[in-house]
């Protein structure tokens, strides 16, 4: 009984640091337009709307925190080998990661906008400068964080993966989150708040994003600011629950009929969700609707 109420104890602390993980990475993806509404920002010049937005996608989120967290958990792992305190490598296996990150931010953003330079995008210094530091910040905490629940889920939990190794895959879970949960608030709410709520995008307005704030052009921050509110804690709670249910069921339901129990459980939290987001999907339709143009008034 002790093992498990242990067990569960840090389980609720990995779901911790994985909500404060999503959160972190949703700002960041949204800040550097990495997520779903990138290929828009990218798009926009060629169809006449110079815009400040940084545009820094080098791959989709999934892989490239992947990437980064498998790196830092790499470097983490290193630098306990060579018997540093495990609190201080993560640190430093995160900061050196975030490096990479920086590197890919800065050379994405150049060369994305280099190649639209017929269409007059101009690159904007000011913008590199202030957005590549933001973002870097943001995936500091959220590599920092997922790097430390993986190494809590090895020190406490004895999971049997080396840390490079879950760190790939927690990353990987941590990018898919973000871009399922939280870019839709950036991509379909913040950048086309000129569009008619329910009415989608459509072709004619490929492009026309929103390019300007309440005071000035709009820039990254702006976007950063709205994701904060609603798609950043969306995607933290998403990931956090992700990492809760797994280790939970893990804990509690593994000694059963030899890892069964465990799996089956699993089995049963999926099918739990899919019937309860069938229903709110069902509900939402019947209740809105689909979005029907207002009658001209008539004359």
């Amino acid at each position: 009984m002790e093992e498990i109420i242990f067990g569960i104890g840090i389980t609720a602390l990995a779901g911790a640091l994985a909500t404060v993980a999503g959160a972190a990475e949703d700002t960041e993806s949204d800040i550097g337009s990495q997520g779903d509404p990138n290929s828009q920002v990218q798009l926009a010049p060629q169809m006449g709307y110079i815009h400040r937005i940084f545009n820094k996608a080098v791959a989709g989120e999934p892989p490239a925190y992947g990437l980064w967290v498998a790196l830092g958990a790499g470097l983490a792992w290193a630098f306990m080998a060579m018997q540093i305190n495990p609190i201080l490598a993560i640190v430093l296996g995160s900061a050196l990661a975030v490096f990479v990150q920086g590197v890919y931010a800065t050379t994405a953003y150049l060369g994305r906008t280099a190649s639209l330079a017929k269409f007059e995008q101009p690159v904007y210094i000011d913008i590199l400068k202030s957005m590549t530091t933001v973002t870097m910040a943001h995936a500091f905490v959220a590599i920092f964080a997922t790097v430390a629940m993986c190494h809590l889920i090895i020190s406490a939990l004895g999971h049997p993966f080396p840390l490079p190794l879950l760190g790939l895959v927690w990353g990987i879970a941590l990018g898919a989150a973000g871009s399922a949960t939280g870019n839709p608030f950036y991509g379909k709410e913040r950048q086309y708040q000129e569009q008619k709520f329910g009415a989608g995008v459509p072709i004619s307005a490929s492009g026309n994003i929103v390019r300007y704030a309440e005071a000035g052009q709009r820039n990254s921050l702006d976007n950063g600011f709205f994701s904060a509110k609603l798609g950043g804690p969306a995607s933290g709670i998403c990931f956090g629950l992700i990492v809760f249910f797994e280790l939970w069921r893990t804990v509690v339901f593994e000694p059963l009929a030899a890892g069964w129990g465990a799996v089956i459980v699993g089995v049963i939290v999926i099918l739990i969700f899919a019937i309860i987001d069938r229903y709110i999907e069902v509900w939402a339709r019947k209740t809105f609707g689909p979005y029907v143009a207002p009658e001209e008034a008539s004359s």
